[in-house]
């Protein structure tokens, strides 16, 4: 009965209408301190923090998609990854465009150096360089032009995504640890989850195969 109303709401357009505006609340909340001209000790490390951590946020959301709909039997769970996925990428930009922009002015000399030189800056570059192509391929159409199966290996490239951005917020934050360490335990649950989820397919699969009666060869009469 429960799932059965949960399925009902689930799949109603208004509750996706009503998490869309809830996934941008973080914005509004980034906003509104300089709207109502609060005084902040470092307006930049303000912002570039909290999209930061939404990015990865929405990252550890998008993954937990899949993993909640097998154990709840909320297959219309689902209909939200895409959109979540989304929102990861467009906190992600709006934190790496308060790098490039506000840090940086987009001197490309000075941030290709912050780049090869400091490790958190490479690895926070290369987890936002690999959300890119899935934001881009994420539509119908795209799974249409690159088939199911050659979509889904390179969307799983979120997950190395994940890890690089908890990499990325380890490194830098130095001392203060528990929250990144606490992002780093629940992505690494969740490719736990994956890994065991692919090995129980192959042992399904291997045993399925071993059940097929293979055909007995003829015999040549001399």
């Amino acid at each position: 009965m429960q799932n059965s109303l949960a399925s009902k709401v689930l799949s109603r357009k208004s509750t996706k209408a009503v998490l869309f505006l809830a996934c941008l609340g973080p914005l509004a909340a980034i906003i509104w301190p300089f709207i109502r001209g609060y005084t902040l000790a470092n307006p930049l490390e303000f912002i570039q923090h909290a999209t930061g951590d939404w990015a990865l946020r929405f990252l550890v959301i998008t993954l937990t998609i899949t993993p909640l709909r097998q154990l709840l039997h909320l297959p219309e769970l689902i209909r939200f990854r895409r959109m979540f996925g989304l929102f990861a990428f467009f906190y992600a930009c709006l934190h790496f465009t308060t790098y490039l922009w506000f840090d940086k002015l987009f001197d490309a000399h000075e941030i290709w150096k912050d780049v090869y030189k400091r490790p958190f800056i490479t690895v926070g570059f290369l987890a936002f360089t690999l959300l890119i192509p899935l934001a881009i391929t994420s539509t119908a159409g795209w799974i249409r032009r690159l088939g199911g199966r050659r979509w889904r290996i390179l969307h799983r490239a979120i997950y190395i995504s994940a890890v690089c951005g908890v990499i990325h917020y380890y490194w830098q934050v130095k001392s203060a640890v528990i929250r990144p360490l606490t992002y780093a335990a629940i992505v690494g649950l969740l490719l736990a989850w994956r890994v065991g989820e692919w090995l129980l397919r192959r042992r399904r699969t291997a045993h399925a195969n071993a059940a097929v009666p293979r055909p007995t060869p003829l015999k040549v009469s001399q």
